[in-house]
């Protein structure tokens, strides 16, 4: 009795693993590509002395007008990275959403850098940690994390009304709140990482990357704040 062929299905699997591993390669160069540039932006905000007129620009009006206009470059920006066929596109909302970030940042940074010396390159450094193990993790599982997708959403939501609140009200999220939103951007990171294993079309790579980077910059945010809070 003669045996089934497997060749044919040995070079789909193989050719079909070598096409996933392409795209997590580039995934990944471009999310590395990504926080650069947000880096050389803020590198020549702070630089050219505009991150002092920005930030106290930012600092004097309503933060929920500020807020309010990143979460709709944020929703636009990945809505088009991930549904557009143009690669051009693409392109132009992970580049879009990376300059709002560096924006939103600048407050943040410029009183990090007078008030807590130290504390950017601290948080910078334990956020590449983080993120580096919860990297590994997910790689070395394999374990679905897609689980997390309802919890994420719905913790979002809560967090945005506890960060409204704060803004109406006046009333100050402390140290507890900025844990927890460290522990809510490690599991965003599980979840997108786990994604880009196993659930992202391989043309994605830049949506791909865009959400990575969404991840990363909510956790350096929070370290931030508690490393701040912590050199007061």
């Amino acid at each position: 009795m003669s045996q089934p062929y497997l060749g044919d299905d040995v070079a789909r699997t193989r050719t079909a693993v070598s096409s996933r591993a392409e795209f997590i390669a580039k995934t990944y160069t471009h999310l590395l590509g990504a926080i650069a540039f947000f880096l050389a932006i803020e590198v020549w905000l702070f630089q050219s002395g505009l991150a002092e007129s920005l930030a106290q620009a930012m600092l004097g009006t309503s933060w929920l007008l500020v807020l309010g206009g990143f979460m709709i470059v944020s929703w636009l920006a990945s809505a088009a990275a991930a549904s557009s066929m143009s690669l051009p596109l693409q392109y132009l909302a992970l580049g879009g959403f990376v300059f709002a970030q560096a924006i939103v940042f600048v407050p943040m940074l410029y009183i990090a850098n007078t008030m807590a010396p130290g504390a950017i390159q601290s948080a910078g450094l334990l956020t590449a940690i983080g993120f580096g193990g919860l990297t590994a993790v997910a790689f070395i599982s394999r374990k679905d994390f897609s689980f997390l997708g309802a919890m994420l959403k719905w913790s979002f939501i809560v967090a945005l009304l506890a960060i409204v609140g704060a803004v109406l009200f006046g009333f100050e999220l402390g140290t507890w709140f900025s844990v927890a939103m460290v522990g809510l951007a490690g599991a965003a990171i599980l979840y997108d990482t786990s994604n880009v294993i196993n659930r992202f079309p391989e043309d994605r790579y830049v949506a791909a990357a865009l959400q990575l980077f969404s991840s990363v910059a909510l956790m350096f945010w929070y370290i931030l704040r508690l490393f701040m809070g912590a050199r007061r």
